[in-house]
């Protein structure tokens, strides 16, 4: 058969379900091919393809799995920010690319022979677990090699680039059957050595702390928390590891981060033990200023990747190189300790630290985005996709207050953190979801950036509430042009010429229902009526323009250029003294 309905035959015995796509004459043949094979999803812009994807394969969880497919050239670059996104989440991602014809190949020799000719395999070869360019057909077996991560891994994405003339060439499959996944190896007689020795060391704590993150599969996780494992003792998330545990667990202690709950920060930093099972540990996790991170305290970091172990941040008194979930299981089959007067504590820091801070800003006739997100954490259910942006206010507040309950997806792509990720990334989610309500929470800035896929939404009819800040610029920017600056704003709102859609008459263009929220909008009939109602709908959230975010880490510019950021107990405004020695016993 023609190589291109070979691939796709391929593709669906490796459990690819659906294919988002731009089409292109240099990928036309994959295009045909695949369309015959899967659901097709074509969408306006290739970086969206990319996105969608990658957020449609965590929804998934394995159950089925979705493609990016882009032609030369532009098709290409235009996919990259999804591809590097990917690549610093760890996450699923399979990019096919076309490529001109290889007889029209400039081989380095020359810039460009062939038209829209890139050499898209070295362009993201930095930014994926493997890059290639095919010459020939390859058969079934290094098929699946090149489009699959190595086993016992870490996750990426895999970019393949086949040439026009090979996609259309006749091609004879001799292999009937696609090899089978390699199956996670049990625990070493060693690493359970070592994990009781880690056990050892929290039998010993009296203020521990367990930090879940994206490592953690949320099947083991709930799994865990039914059977009782973290009744005694307490539990924090990274943003990734956010929809692992129920916040109404009465041992859950929130999500700590420069950006976290200030509750979150202080316990975690008046831990004497941490252990993080499946996290980066990366700078926003741990502050800027890393050395101040657990004071007074072990932080043991256990984690697939040896690379993020190795790294010089944070000290960490012991690493191990497992799969986080084998570890988790392992640690929490027998009692760990009676940490009750800490738990006791903990209760007593959260109590007196509301999410919603009184020292924020907001002018009447807004919303402030603190309550806006406790209070859709309160009309969301159990099996609803929650889906915040992934830079600015928006993406920070969601993450410091919105409180997730057991069932639902969170997800977001907080490496990178480009404006933009979340429209796409919602589409994606809410195919894999097959009809689940899914919710999307985004800037206005951020969501001009991809607001063509509006038309996606509109054309497959997706169960999606959009949820759009209307602050009239970009937050994050403006608020550092003003801490840093002295209030000089440039290019961060349409005051200082960014050009930002019309919000009330945007979503007409695309026949998506639109309503703009007014405080107290929970309690409105109408808000009820749409947001319970399915297919696509917007609400437009009027966003103080002067709006304050806090707590938050402050940093400060040294005479030198360098910016100093204060450890993740010394979150901004500082808390009265009587709140000071009450929340900071052990500080």
């Amino acid at each position: 058969m023609k190589y291109s309905d070979q691939i796709g035959q391929w593709l669906v015995e490796m459990g690819y379900s659906t294919c988002f796509f731009v089409g292109g004459g240099h990928c036309m043949h994959l295009v045909e091919s695949l369309s015959r094979k899967l659901r097709g999803i074509p969408v306006v812009h290739e970086v969206a393809a990319g996105i969608a994807a990658e957020y449609f394969n965590v929804i998934a969880d394995g159950k089925q799995r979705a493609l990016a497919l882009v032609t030369s050239g532009p098709g290409l670059t235009n996919a990259v920010t999804a591809i590097a996104g990917a690549w610093l989440e760890g996450r699923e991602l399979l990019v096919l690319g076309g490529q001109v014809k290889t007889a029209d190949l400039s081989h380095g020799q020359i810039r460009q022979r062939g038209l829209q000719e890139l050499c898209g395999s070295e362009i993201v070869a930095p930014i994926t677990v493997r890059s290639t360019s095919l010459r020939n057909p390859v058969d079934k077996s290094e098929f699946v090699r090149l489009t699959q991560t190595e086993p016992m891994k870490r996750k990426g994405p895999v970019f393949l680039e086949i040439p026009l003339d090979i996609q259309g060439c006749p091609f004879e499959s001799k292999e009937s059957e696609i090899i089978a996944d390699h199956q996670s190896r049990n625990l070493t007689i060693e690493e359970s050595l070592h994990l009781d020795q880690i056990m050892d060391e929290l039998k010993k704590s009296s203020r521990p702390v367990l930090l879940i993150g994206g490592g953690v599969e949320r099947n083991v996780a709930y799994e865990l928390a039914e059977q009782g494992r973290f009744q005694n003792i307490p539990v924090m998330t990274t943003y990734n590891g956010a929809d692992r545990v129920d916040s109404r667990l009465p041992t859950y202690f929130g999500r700590p981060n420069t950006w976290g709950m200030r509750y979150s920060n202080l316990l975690l930093q008046q831990a004497d033990l941490v252990i993080a099972f499946g996290a980066s540990l990366g700078l926003q996790q741990t502050g800027f200023n890393w050395p101040e991170f657990v004071p007074h305290g072990k932080v043991i970091h256990i984690n697939f990747d040896p690379s993020e172990t190795a790294k010089e941040y944070p000290m960490i008194a012991m690493a191990l190189n497992i799969d986080a979930n084998k570890a988790l299981r392992h640690m929490l089959e027998s009692d760990h300790g009676d940490y009750s007067n800490w738990l006791a504590y903990c209760n007593e820091v959260k109590a007196a630290l509301p999410l919603s801070e009184k020292c924020n800003k907001t002018d009447p006739g807004y919303i402030s985005p603190y309550d806006f997100f406790l209070q859709l954490s309160e009309v969301c259910q159990e099996d609803d996709i929650f889906i915040p942006c992934s830079s600015g206010g928006a993406f920070t507040v969601s993450y410091q207050t919105f409180q997730q309950k057991k069932g639902q997806f969170m997800v977001s792509n907080k490496g990178l953190a480009s404006m933009g990720y979340g429209l796409s990334g919602t589409i994606g989610a809410a195919l894999a979801g097959r009809g689940k309500r899914t919710v999307l929470v985004e800037g206005d800035g951020g969501f001009a950036r991809n607001l063509q896929e509006l038309g996606t939404v509109a054309v497959n009819d997706l169960n999606l509430k959009i949820f759009v800040f209307d602050d009239q610029g970009y937050a994050s920017i403006r608020m550092t042009q003003s801490n840093y600056f002295g209030g000089r704003y440039v290019g961060c709102d349409t005051k200082t010429g960014l050009g930002l859609p019309n919000l009330d008459k945007l979503f007409d263009v695309w026949g998506i229902p639109c309503l703009r929220l007014k405080p107290g909008f929970t309690e409105d009939p109408e808000f009820q009526s749409r947001f319970q109602s399915t297919g696509p709908h917007a609400f437009i959230v009027p966003i103080d323009p002067t709006q304050t975010y806090f707590p938050k880490i402050n940093s400060r510019i040294t005479p030198e250029g360098t910016m100093v950021s204060n450890p993740l107990h010394e979150m901004s405004p500082a808390i009265d003294d009587e709140t000071r020695r009450k929340v900071m016993k052990y500080l």
